[in-house]
């Protein structure tokens, strides 16, 4: 029998007690019983979940070319346009995880009302997606990454965005979306990009809306909001991130310290559980109990979405109860195998349901 994750009950400067009592009686426990007897009945499981994505989308834009000689103007590379294209990004690759995974993806977000938004609403469409939770504001710029590459090789990458925070209409309107579609998903994902659309106070809100009707919560955290993600189910940054938000410094290589860091993390942020990515090291999940799953070794091309992949899929793993060490241990695997593609990619669900099969995963990690 697993035992319940604790909780600290004393009153940070910046909580109200009425928001702790919420979620002390909302919290979640960690899974105790495995309802599903392999892999196979897991990844069919995906496609009957329906996921809310929260936060900031962009459109990831490619241009691929051949460089053969130097511009005569100035010292850089003159790129033959072979190839453009035109993806989703950010939250909305989180989204094409999802969908990936054979679960339902709904995204909440705020983008500009102009041709790069218009690109995005097209891009969804193409992908099947509804854009019932878009909102595009006239006060915004939709967020585009322009990556140039020769080959494997990115040569520039543009960025045209804004990330000053939503005004408080559109932080109104989000909260509005969010409650109308959270209440038929199964679980609700924060993916921040520190782009603007997610803030303190909508954070709190969502997060309240959530633990009351019980939807578990998972966060992909960034710098400016990383600690307002107080009381989430499951919390995962990556390993730099880890430093930044605790202003903390460790020796990775001494799993004691590891530990106390993200015990530091749960305690202080009231956290159920913690995921955090360790890049060729693996990942570190503790949740009631406490594991380091070592990475697997690849080819590595491109570790642009990684962690859009991780979020993904611990969160489909999540809203099943799976075990702490499935959850992890298929998290980091799909992490894993988009970094074997160029750009931003959603994850392949036969490839790592069948990588997963040869690595012997439910026998290993299920914990029947």
């Amino acid at each position: 029998m697993r035992k319940y994750a604790s909780i600290a009950v004393h009153k940070p400067y910046f909580y109200s007690f009425a928001h702790q009592l919420i979620h002390i009686i909302c919290m979640h426990k960690p899974p105790e019983n495995m309802i599903y007897q392999s892999l196979k009945e897991i990844f069919a499981a995906f496609s009957q979940l329906k996921v809310l994505i929260v936060g900031d989308v962009m459109v990831d834009s490619y241009l691929w070319g051949k460089v053969d000689r130097i511009s005569p103007e100035a010292p850089v590379p003159i790129v033959h346009v072979q190839k453009r294209e035109k993806r989703l990004g950010g939250a909305a690759n989180v989204a094409l995880n999802v969908q990936a995974m054979g679960a339902t993806p709904v995204l909440c977000s705020v983008i500009g009302d102009d041709d790069d938004g218009q690109e995005f609403i097209r891009l969804l469409e193409s992908n099947k997606m509804p854009a019932q939770g878009i909102i595009a504001s006239n006060t915004r710029t939709t967020t585009i990454k322009h990556r140039i590459l020769s080959g494997s090789q990115q040569m520039l990458r543009i960025d045209s965005e804004m990330d000053q925070t939503i005004n408080s209409k559109e932080s109104s309107q989000l909260l509005q979306k969010v409650k109308e579609l959270a209440l038929s998903c199964n679980i609700i994902i924060f993916q921040d990009y520190d782009k603007g659309v997610l803030c303190q106070e909508n954070i709190r809100e969502i997060i309240d809306f959530a633990a009351i009707h019980h939807i578990p919560t998972i966060v992909d955290p960034k710098k400016r909001n990383f600690l307002h993600y107080n009381n989430v189910t499951l919390f995962k940054p990556n390993l730099k991130e880890l430093r930044e938000g605790l202003k903390v410094d460790f020796d990775i290589s001494k799993i004691e310290e590891l530990q106390q860091v993200v015990s530091l993390l749960k305690e202080k942020m009231h956290l159920t559980s913690a995921l955090v990515t360790l890049s060729e090291r693996g990942v570190y999940i503790d949740y009631a109990e406490k594991y380091l799953i070592p990475a697997h070794v690849r080819q590595i091309s491109d570790v642009s979405g990684a962690g859009d992949t991780v979020v993904s899929i611990a969160a489909l793993c999540l809203a099943l109860q799976l075990s702490p060490r499935l959850i992890a241990s298929l998290s980091n695997l799909g992490g894993g195998l988009v970094c074997e593609y160029i750009g931003v990619v959603p994850i392949q669900k036969e490839s790592l349901l069948q990588e997963a099969l040869k690595n012997n995963f439910f026998e290993l990690y299920a914990d029947n």
